[in-house]
């Protein structure tokens, strides 16, 4: 090689070098503020305000504890005063939202609670009960209006404050713990199979939480903080009686899979939510909501269907986990969530909209066991999980209500090119019928969010873990949601220090 052909190899080297930095440059542009912010309409986050009962309810656990549970007079009285409320709730031919024999019931099952926490003899007697409660309260909502406010404050009261109630019973002693809990019986025409003890008709919808940070924030990221994150559809082959199970994957957009692999992927819980047989559109066909699987997983194997980040149930053409069940009624003609969802609050509305959510006025996992249009079947909990699945749930709820104050998720801006570059390769697997490591429809930024999210939440989880377990040893006793509440807060505070 000649010296003067050999002098262009710096420029080009510097050139080079000056296009690896220009792309850098580029690919670290800080993306835009979401857009397309679909305000609810109406709509404010729920809140209890009852720190003062929950006082009372561990003052009333922790004196039980103490006297022992010999006071059977005292308990006595108790599920006596309880059982008359269930019974007077259940054999009254219909009651209004406001009635107060609904505010009695509630009393009496915080109470009984606290009682039967410490004194587990009963249990399964105070369960019985807390079911026949749930079950009379929803059949007396079939008549109450669900898009008022009153109604939806009162169904969430009962229903998920119920929930809360048995699980802190359950919590106190795990090992009486209730895995599977079966509800009403509730007739279906279509084809059924038997699966792990259940039986499932096709139509069935399976509502569940797994056990990832953003499974927590998904199921208490709404005015109506829940336990569940996903949604899926049962279907059931009529002659076969195989049972598959269609659900939307934030990886990889609608997919269909056995029961067995449903079940394999990580979950805390799962409810079994069945239409009635009596509504009027499943009267006139029976087979209604065999037809509505049948419709959802027709399309599921004859097209791709993308993950919808968005949340907009009125697009049918990408779905989320809600969607795959809400759409596929709709083509029979039926709606379900008959009470919408909201979030209206403004911390979370925000980091929200940071993961790629647009509509928040959508349709909610947890809302779905709220509709009067359908029975609950059966529940399933991993009661190993319980403990971990409360603490998930109070780290989000803390690190919600630092959001409210204006905490935000935040990423390295170094980080973005690489991911971008993850990105730009995702979509080119993505084009090949693979699945790459950024999500379809999700931004690299909304990426980077997620990542920084599920750290800071796991992070915060371990903190309140050892704390939790600090203060049982110290009082013999688990703490109730509302401790690990405060723990959480606790941990907040204590970031960074």
């Amino acid at each position: 090689m000649t010296e003067s052909s050999a002098r262009p190899a710096p420029r080009r080297a510097a050139g080079a070098l000056l296009g690896v930095v220009l792309l850098g440059a580029l690919l670290a542009v800080p993306s835009g503020a979401p857009s397309g912010d679909v305000t609810p309409s109406s709509g404010r986050p729920f809140v209890w305000d009852r720190d003062t009962t929950w006082e009372a309810l561990q003052y009333r656990f922790e004196a039980a504890r103490t006297a022992g549970c010999s006071g059977v007079a005292a308990t006595d009285s108790a599920f006596v005063g309880l059982t008359s409320a269930v019974d007077a709730v259940s054999s009254a031919a219909a009651l209004s939202v406001g009635a107060p024999s609904l505010d009695s019931l509630e009393h009496r099952l915080f109470t009984v609670g606290a009682i039967v926490a410490a004194c587990p003899a009963r249990q399964a007697e105070y369960l019985a009960l807390a079911a026949q409660a749930r079950e009379a309260v929803k059949r007396h909502s079939r008549a109450w209006d669900m898009t008022r406010t009153e109604t939806r404050d009162r169904l969430y009261r009962a229903l998920y404050g119920t929930r809360a109630a048995i699980e802190e019973v359950l919590l106190q002693q795990p090992a009486a713990s209730f895995a599977l809990s079966e509800g009403p019986t509730a007739p279906s025409a279509a084809p059924s199979a038997v699966v792990h003890g259940v039986t499932l008709h096709s139509g069935d919808l399976l509502v569940s939480r797994g056990g990832y940070p953003t499974s927590a924030l998904i199921a208490r990221g709404s005015d109506y903080p829940g336990n569940f994150s996903h949604v899926a559809l049962v279907h059931v082959d009529q002659d076969s009686h195989e049972v598959l199970v269609i659900e939307a994957h934030i990886e990889r957009g609608v997919a269909v899979a056995t029961a067995e692999v449903y079940l394999a992927d990580k979950k805390l819980r799962v409810l079994v939510l069945r239409p009635r047989a009596d509504l009027p559109a499943l009267r006139r066909d029976p087979l209604l909501p065999h037809r509505a699987a049948s419709a959802m997983l027709d399309r599921a194997r004859a097209e791709h269907i993308p993950y919808d980040f968005a949340m907009d149930y009125s697009d049918p053409s990408r779905l989320f986990c809600s969607e795959v069940a809400s759409a596929a009624y709709a083509t029979q003609g039926v709606t379900l969530w008959t009470g919408i969802s909201t979030i209206t609050a403004p911390g979370l509305r925000r980091w929200l909209g940071g993961f790629g959510v647009t509509h928040f006025e959508t349709q909610e996992p947890s809302d779905l066991e709220y509709d009067p249009q359908l029975v609950t079947v059966a529940e399933w909990r991993d009661p190993a999980a319980l403990r971990g699945d409360h603490i998930d749930n109070a780290v989000t709820d803390a690190m919600l209500e630092g959001a409210e104050r204006g905490d935000v998720i935040s990423f390295q801006w170094w980080q973005l090119p690489a991911a971008r570059l993850l990105k730009g390769y995702s979509v080119v697997r993505e084009a090949l019928g693979g699945v790459g490591p950024i999500p379809e429809g999700m931004s690299a930024a909304a990426a980077l969010r997620n990542k920084a999210y599920t750290t800071r939440h796991r992070e915060l989880a371990v903190a309140v873990d050892a704390a939790a377990t600090a203060w049982e040893a110290e009082r013999g006793y688990p703490p109730p949601y509302w401790v690990l509440v405060q723990l959480a807060r606790d941990a907040v505070a204590g970031e960074g220090r």
